[in-house]
């Protein structure tokens, strides 16, 4: 098993202990909906996924998911408020250009909402840029700047002081080491590598 795909499961696994069975689930930025096949599975969910890819929703539509391709928050506003029991934000809100407004959004149609990130405050990134003058490359970024997004890097500490400003409440949090298995209770903003939180009005 590569490290990529040990990193999805875990972070699929947390994600699917937060989510209660035949609950109704809007994944942002589905991809090809391993993560909503994957509670389909093990939780019996109402899937429904949006992405802009044209090819990844149509992987979603061949593995029987109810998927849309657009906009994530034209979409959303088809939906009266409460629509979802949860929204599911997957390591997307890096790679969109008004992550603010996709989360007042999902705040509105979810109950729930569930956001996953990398966090760009892991020290092995901060030691890289001081040291190297270059965007990292390590387990928590693996990638070279032209091969990868995310265009709004952000952080624990950033993530959290975002919440408190918009009196959004963390409902849960779960942060992970740099090898994004093992849980980090200490200083998460400097030594966490993956972050998952559950948001509520």
């Amino acid at each position: 098993m590569t490290r990529t795909v040990v990193k999805r499961t875990v972070d699929m696994q947390i994600i699917s202990d937060w989510v209660e069975p035949r609950s109704r689930v809007l994944d942002l930025g589905c991809g090809r909906g391993v993560l909503l096949d994957a509670l389909v599975q093990s939780k019996d969910i109402f899937p429904v996924g949006v992405d802009l890819d044209f090819d990844k929703i149509s992987a979603c539509v061949r593995r029987g998911l109810n998927a849309y391709q657009g906009d994530m928050v034209g979409f959303m506003r088809t939906f009266p408020e409460g629509h979802f029991d949860r929204v599911i934000c997957s390591r997307t809100l890096e790679e969109v250009p008004n992550p603010g407004e996709i989360i007042a959004e999902a705040l509105r149609v979810g109950r729930v909402l569930t956001v996953g990130f990398i966090n760009h405050g892991f020290w092995k990134n901060r030691f890289a840029t001081l040291v190297r003058g270059r965007k990292p490359r390590n387990e928590v970024y693996t990638t070279e700047w032209f091969e990868s997004r995310p265009t709004n890097p952000t952080s624990v500490a950033d993530f959290e002081h975002f919440c408190a400003i918009k009196g959004i409440r963390i409902a849960r949090r779960a942060h992970l080491g740099g090898d994004w298995k093992t849980p980090c209770n200490f200083r998460p903003n400097l030594f966490a590598g993956y972050a998952l939180y559950d948001l509520t009005r």
